[in-house]
């Protein structure tokens, strides 16, 4: 582990999706100052932190991942000066407050492509995308056979001829950051909203940035639910790299911008979010004069099974002390199925955008059992871990979600072949005797997406002091996680025991020994010890042995 300080290092980060989360003026779409009349509650729960996806004014093609203007808030999530006072309550709540930045691409409406359209071909503001002529007769085909992320090629063509490059949708055309101007705007954007206030950036897309030299023809496939670095069947390889991903040239980029916000703050994080693979290519974004974190999804993708998951543990661990900065954790967000629903279903759900109703439907006793233990294991590693909005209440996916409610354009650039990613960001239940669950205050009010009827059950009213209750389950192992410091900690691994028992995961952080069993059986441990946390009620610990049920995970403490 790395011998900094900083809040980064340790903090359990609540990822807020705003137009889900609480809407304060009852148009049915969550707002900023619905987040801050909630913050009192992610206090309470005892998180460090709230990470917020994008709140910029967009035409909202892609959920606010189309940026049209970086400086102001869109109308429908309130004001500048609603920002501002949410950033200033959080702070007074102790609370670092990161934000979304979108560097990759702009929305179509950006002015900056939309001065591109009226220039024309040749022009300087066309340099500041990536436009190219076509192929073939006329130009009629495209530069190269690149696919959207969404699906569908990656290029649209205008009517004067040309063609834009755009790895997600058509509204969403990708920056040349190979042009100065491109790089000195988010210098800029950076210091505007540091100067605000804010305490880190979650950069989207962080890895897709510069492109290979020349726009080379790939033969693979991106797919979304497992990472932007996947290559079908076998993943990258020397003979068959990703041009558009992981090109060395973004390092250059992020240096300059850790500079830049050194002589701001060097207390405001930077945050990857790079689908790459293996975890030292990840390494590479979070040495010491880059970024402070990056998002670990080769854990969140790790199959349910002990190996797997000491494998990942351990190379995590190697390859960001090989480079001094902490580990992350998470398990969901807004880009992937339900952790709770994911473990319910057969193999994990690996490879997955979203769920039909026509999908094999999730386990639920089976989900709820695996989420808690994976938790309470992911909370009990050292470093910083991440909480998505709803987790800490049990809400599933809306696996059953009617077509036509689907907004998400996975869905409809894949002509529905994709349910999208719409079943993980259903707004979130907090009073369930209130319409919509009293997400919104409006009482005739729609949800932008509808909840499924089981949210009503789950809503926070019905489980905040409610022993037994996933939130209780959250709200204390947060509280014992702090107390004893398990996200400064250091891991050892228990060898002998995992060697006695295969199906054990088994670690001890500090004076606390970590035990998950990924098996279908219990498992008995011949140890003297008290149980500190546990993901399952059945968790015994009485004269010599400790007694672990199937899927459940346990802190102990010896002696």
């Amino acid at each position: 582990m790395t011998n900094q300080t900083r809040w980064w290092q340790d903090a359990v980060v609540y990822q807020i999706y705003p137009r889900s989360f609480a809407d304060a003026n009852g148009d049915g779409m969550g707002d900023i100052p619905g987040v801050t009349a909630k913050l009192p509650y992610l206090k309470d729960l005892g998180v460090d932190a709230v990470w917020l996806s994008p709140f910029y004014r967009s035409p909202q093609a892609d959920a606010g991942y189309d940026v049209a203007n970086y400086r102001e808030v869109d109308p429908l999530f309130g004001s500048l000066a609603d920002a501002d006072e949410m950033i200033a309550r959080a702070h007074e709540l102790g609370l670092k407050v990161i934000v979304d930045l979108v560097p990759n691409h702009t929305s179509d409406e950006h002015e900056w492509f939309q001065a591109a359209l009226a220039a024309g071909p040749g022009s300087p503001e066309r340099e500041r995308y990536i436009f190219r002529e076509g192929k073939g007769p006329g130009g009629s085909e495209p530069p190269n056979n690149w696919d959207s992320i969404f699906g569908g090629p990656a290029w649209t063509r205008l009517a004067d001829g040309q063609w834009y490059l755009h790895l997600f949708d058509s509204k969403q055309p990708d920056l040349n950051w190979e042009h100065e101007e491109v790089r000195q705007e988010f210098l800029d954007i950076l210091e505007f909203w540091t100067r605000r206030g804010v305490d880190g950036f979650r950069i989207d897309v962080a890895h897709g940035l510069v492109k290979a030299p020349g726009l080379p023809d790939w033969e693979g496939k991106v797919i979304m639910a497992e990472g932007a670095e996947r290559n079908t069947p076998d993943g990258p390889t020397a003979q068959n790299p990703v041009p558009m991903f992981d090109q060395d040239g973004v390092h250059e980029i992020y240096r300059a911008w850790r500079a830049h916000l050194d002589t701001l703050s060097p207390e405001v994080a930077l945050i990857a979010e790079a689908w790459v693979e293996p975890l030292s290519r990840l390494a590479l974004y979070v040495r010491p004069d880059e970024m402070q974190q990056a998002f670990n999804f080769s854990y969140l993708t790790a199959d349910w099974g002990a190996a797997s998951m000491r494998t990942v543990i351990t190379d995590s661990l190697e390859s960001m002390n090989s480079v001094g900065a902490a580990p992350t954790w998470v398990l969901s967000n807004h880009d992937v199925i339900r952790h709770i629903s994911r473990f319910g279903l057969a193999g994990k759900g690996r490879g997955q955008n979203g769920l039909f109703a026509s999908d094999p439907q999730p386990d639920a006793a089976r989900g709820r059992r695996r989420a808690k233990a994976a938790t309470l294991q992911m909370l009990a590693l050292p470093g910083s871990a991440y909480i998505y909005q709803g987790e800490e209440l049990g809400l599933p996916e809306h696996t059953r979600m009617p077509d036509e409610f689907r907004q998400d354009p996975a869905f409809e650039r894949t002509g529905g072949a994709e349910a999208g990613r719409d079943g993980c960001r259903v707004p979130i239940p907090w009073d369930s005797q209130q319409p919509a669950a009293g997400f919104s205050f409006g009482a005739d009010a729609a949800p932008w997406l509808p909840q499924p009827e089981e949210y009503r059950e789950l809503a926070a009213d019905q489980q905040v002091g409610v022993p037994g209750s996933m939130y209780e389950f959250y709200h204390a192992a947060l509280r014992i996680r702090r107390e004893l410091g398990l996200g400064g900690g250091e891991l050892a691994w228990e060898e002998e025991l995992m060697q006695q028992h295969p199906d054990l995961v088994a670690f001890e952080n500090g004076d606390v020994l970590v035990v998950t069993n990924y098996g279908a059986e219990p498992v008995g441990i011949r140890a003297r010890a008290r149980v500190v946390a546990a993901s399952d009620s059945a968790v015994t610990a009485a004269a010599e042995e400790v007694v672990l049920p199937a899927e459940a995970t346990a802190w102990l403490r010896r002696g």
